[in-house]
């Protein structure tokens, strides 16, 4: 089976200037066959989500006009435009709409359902992505229509963002990407209204974005991020919000956008896996946005000088919004208006520089979370989430059901590179349950097509293992596919156990269940409303690699050794004295200093070729 969205690398769908005029003229034909009498562009199938999206389709139709000057465009731009005028512009208040702070207000609103208290929660970025495409329009339809119509969407688009601003608490759903795309609206907005007005909703914008987005952002992994549903980064909306970074950085020139897009940019490229894959966050563990990232890893790539177009999007929806049957969809239709008028060309080489939260050189990488504890391990095209024992979730050391990988003090990194070699090595003090402090020192190293990890810790009780990783999906293609093994090779045994009891909380990679399906199958609330990840925290075991320890090794320590990536001979030798712990495999020698580090208490390595 293959995960149903993560397909293939974002940067590979062509962005030149006729790969988006080929985009616009379908987009052209399917609008005009299914334009209504009335002047209604909304997808005969499309429900939900649906207050914006004729708007949507309008907006692009008027680009279309500005690049081909199709004569059969201006007579459909303004009665798609009039029929979102007279019949999606709501001013009476949605029954049982809970974010009101002003009843009856009178302004104007886009509701994310038709139907009278159908849905009314979705009517806040409904009425975002309103002003979204109200504010497109408006910068496309110069000449194109009619005088007082223009002046009827300025007064709609400004009205939209005052009930955004004022009738309703701001960003209700604690979503970064519909704040900072709030935000967005009203800078565009700012340039369409008098020199007063427009100076006035430009200055409330930024003042939003400072106190309300800015001011909360949460820390992940070394990095404060916006925060998405109440975490700190989602792998769907996270991408988003770098689009809308990217925008609002373009139409306002204001560096408070770059300077905080460059961080969550650099962020995402470190959690990045190098072949694209990610999964996690608040709302959405697997599912991945196509077209609505493409603006700003793109833009972002240019600037951090790194491959973010690697990002596995969903191609079914690589240019624009589409419904099961294929069919164009005008929901956030401003994201390919936005992308084709930015001239942005991708960055495609990784970056040079290494990187706290990251290991990456060739087909391998290794992503860490913010106890240096590996979330994502790629190699030979297989991907390795933590596994899960006895209610934790990690990789590391585990004796008598108890896993060393929460740090208790300092997590201390070092990186080297060396004759072609990339490495990493993580010191980390933590506590057992027998209340014994133990320093666990990890050592990545790859060559850019094998991962070699050795783990050493002071002598444990019991019959010790590493727990090695729940070896989950592969490359196949332009699909990701899942797996319940991988090429591991280890110099102690190796074991690949899969849990003994049923039930959701047990995860067996053998099953046909995505982490995405268990996570929110765990998760407090509905599907869509509730958190995976915290869901998924309620794992009580899963498909599990366990590595013994390699033989051979010092008397005081335990040390395990694995090797993720093509078969071969692997007999590691390890020798412990004053300079520290030396490690020979068949590819490099490294010297792991002791636990003290040098006179800073930093980490030694010494890494060479044989």
């Amino acid at each position: 089976m293959y995960l149903p969205r993560q397909l293939g690398p974002l940067h590979d769908l062509p962005d030149t200037a006729h790969a988006y005029d080929d985009v616009l003229a379908d987009v052209v034909e399917q609008a005009l066959a299914r334009l209504t009498p009335e002047g209604n562009l909304e997808h005969p199938d499309c429900v939900d989500d649906i207050g914006d999206t004729s708007l949507g389709i309008t907006s692009l139709l008027a680009l279309a006009w500005q690049r081909s000057k199709d004569p059969r465009l201006p007579e459909a731009v303004g009665r798609s435009l009039a029929f979102h005028l007279r019949e999606r512009v709501y001013t009476d208040d949605n029954p049982g709409y809970p974010n009101l702070k002003v009843r009856d207000s009178g302004l104007p609103y886009a509701r994310y359902t038709l139907a009278a208290g159908a849905h009314p929660i979705g009517d806040w970025p409904s009425t975002v992505w309103a002003l979204l495409q109200a504010v497109d329009v408006l910068d496309l339809t110069d000449g194109l229509v009619e005088d007082g119509q223009r002046a009827e969407l300025v007064a709609v688009a400004h009205g939209y963002w005052r009930w955004l601003t004022e009738a309703t608490f701001f960003n209700p759903q604690e979503a970064g990407n519909q704040a900072i795309g709030c935000v967005v609206g009203g800078l565009m907005l700012a340039r369409h209204l008098p020199p007063g007005q427009g100076a006035a909703v430009r200055a409330r914008a930024i003042a939003l974005y400072a106190d309300k987005i800015r001011a909360h952002r949460v820390a992940d992994r070394g990095a404060l991020l916006p925060p998405e549903h109440g975490g700190a980064y989602d792998n769907n909306y996270g991408p988003i919000s770098l689009s809308f970074l990217a925008q609002a950085h373009l139409v306002s020139g204001e560096e408070i956008f770059a300077e905080d897009g460059d961080a969550l940019a650099r962020y995402i490229d470190a959690r990045l896996t190098g072949g694209g894959f990610d999964n996690g966050g608040p709302r959405y563990s697997e599912q991945h946005s196509g077209f609505e990232s493409v603006l700003g890893l793109r833009y972002f790539s240019a600037r951090i000088g790194s491959d973010l177009g690697r990002y596995r999007g969903d191609t079914r929806w690589g240019r624009h919004a589409v419904k099961a049957d294929g069919g164009v969809d005008g929901h956030f239709a401003w994201m390919l208006v936005w992308q084709i008028q930015d001239t942005t060309r991708w960055h495609r080489s990784p970056s040079p520089a290494p990187v706290r939260h990251q290991l990456r050189a060739g087909t391998v990488s290794v992503a860490f979370d913010s106890h240096m504890t590996p979330s994502l391990v790629e190699a030979a095209g297989t991907y390795y989430l933590p596994a899960a024992v006895n209610r934790q979730h990690g990789f590391g050391p585990v004796t008598d059901g108890f896993l060393y990988c929460r740090p208790m003090g300092e997590v201390r990194v070092r990186d080297l590179g060396a004759d072609g070699l990339t490495a990493k090595l993580v010191t980390k003090p933590v506590v057992g349950r027998d209340h014994v402090l133990r320093h666990v020192r990890s050592l990545y190293v790859t060559d850019g097509t094998r991962l070699w990890v050795t783990v050493a810790v002071e002598r444990l009780p019991g019959t010790p293992y590493l727990l090695a990783g729940l070896p989950y999906a592969a490359d196949d293609g332009d699909r990701v596919r899942r797996v319940s093994q991988g090429q591991v090779t280890s110099a102690g045994e190796l074991r690949l156990t899969h849990p003994e009891s049923e039930g959701v909380d047990h995860f067996d990679a053998r099953a046909e269940r995505t982490q995405e399906e268990a996570a929110f199958a765990l998760a407090a609330d509905p599907r869509g409303y509730g958190n995976p990840d915290e869901g998924w925290r309620h794992l009580v075991s899963s498909t599990a690699l366990e590595a013994g320890p390699a033989p051979g090794a010092p008397q005081d320590l335990h040390v395990f050794a694995v090797r993720y990536g093509p078969a071969g001979p692997f007999a590691p030798t390890f020798r412990h004295d004053g300079t520290g712990l030396t490690v020979r495999t068949e590819a490099f020698t490294a010297v792991i200093g002791e636990a003290s580090g040098d006179a800073h208490g930093e980490p030694e390595l010494a890494l060479t070729a044989p």
